[in-house]
């Protein structure tokens, strides 16, 4: 397997598909790095060089007990870039992947960067604060890190449903749902808890505007996880000529259900 070592010592799963201008993709929560095979594979056929890493925690990556943070992620990311010898690398960060591609252009600059993707994602801010009352409520996330001590595999299975929108009326195959739950269990039960924990209190509002790359921001909104209009929306107001799209009707997971959609938008993202 390919691999490499934090300095942390933790290591660090990834993929690396093709050849041409690179492509970094961070994936969600609760997956790794295979979420984006269809993506890796329709863009890497298309000439461009793809890469996928499990985070730490997650699929084929060591489980450590700490360095669940924004901070240590940003840097994993970073020392994955330095490893790999990348420059004019496209950052494409999904849900709580989109906070991690971003913290590393605010913690590490931009000068290996050529753009930004932000699909579903959890910037600038994602919980309820003092100051951003509009944000998801911090019951609910008490309530998702129960529910993974009280019965990790059944919430993870019940959070398909509305991850997809299943019960909004989307069609997903028994096969995805099948794959969701394989990878997600992959993953460490304290990783994949402090993930929640990370992504519920970590605010980006102040890495925003340090983004300084052509960014692409994609949001279904029919998003029942991460809610549209308290996310993706002002996270393109906050990045300088951020472009925004929207997709009519897509759900969180939109990955896979507006998979084609998806692609031929990062396409001509990469060429623009």
């Amino acid at each position: 397997m390919s691999t490499f070592l934090t300095r942390d010592g933790s290591e660090i799963y990834y993929k690396d598909w093709g050849s041409g201008k690179p492509v970094l993709f961070s994936h969600g929560w609760p997956l790794d790095g295979d979420m984006w095979e269809v993506q890796m594979e329709y863009l890497s056929r298309r000439g461009y060089r793809t890469i996928a890493f499990d985070r730490r925690g997650f699929g084929r990556s060591s489980q450590p007990w700490n360095g669940y943070d924004y901070d240590t992620f940003a840097d994993d990311i970073a020392q994955l870039i330095e490893h790999l010898h990348l420059r004019e690398v496209t950052l494409v960060g999904f849900s709580m992947g989109g906070g991690d591609v971003t913290r590393y252009i605010a913690r590490h600059g931009s000068a290996r960067v050529a753009g930004l993707v932000l699909l579903g994602a959890v910037t600038p801010i994602f919980g309820r604060t003092a100051d951003y009352p509009q944000g998801v409520d911090g019951a609910v996330f008490d309530g998702i890190r129960a529910g993974l001590r009280q019965d990790r595999a059944q919430f993870i299975a019940d959070f398909a449903s509305p991850f997809y929108g299943i019960n909004h009326g989307q069609k997903v195959s028994q096969g995805v749902l099948t794959q969701t739950l394989n990878i997600a269990l992959l993953a460490s039960i304290k990783g994949t808890i402090d993930c929640v924990t990370a992504f519920a209190e970590t605010d980006f509002r102040a890495d925003m505007p340090k983004v300084d790359v052509r960014t692409l921001v994609i949001h279904g909104d029919d998003d029942q996880i991460v809610p549209f209009e308290t996310t993706g929306k002002l996270a393109a107001q906050l990045i300088r000529g951020a472009q925004l799209k929207v997709y009519a009707g897509a759900p969180h997971g939109f990955v896979v259900t507006h998979a084609q959609q998806l692609n031929e938008d990062l396409l001509a993202f990469l060429a623009g």
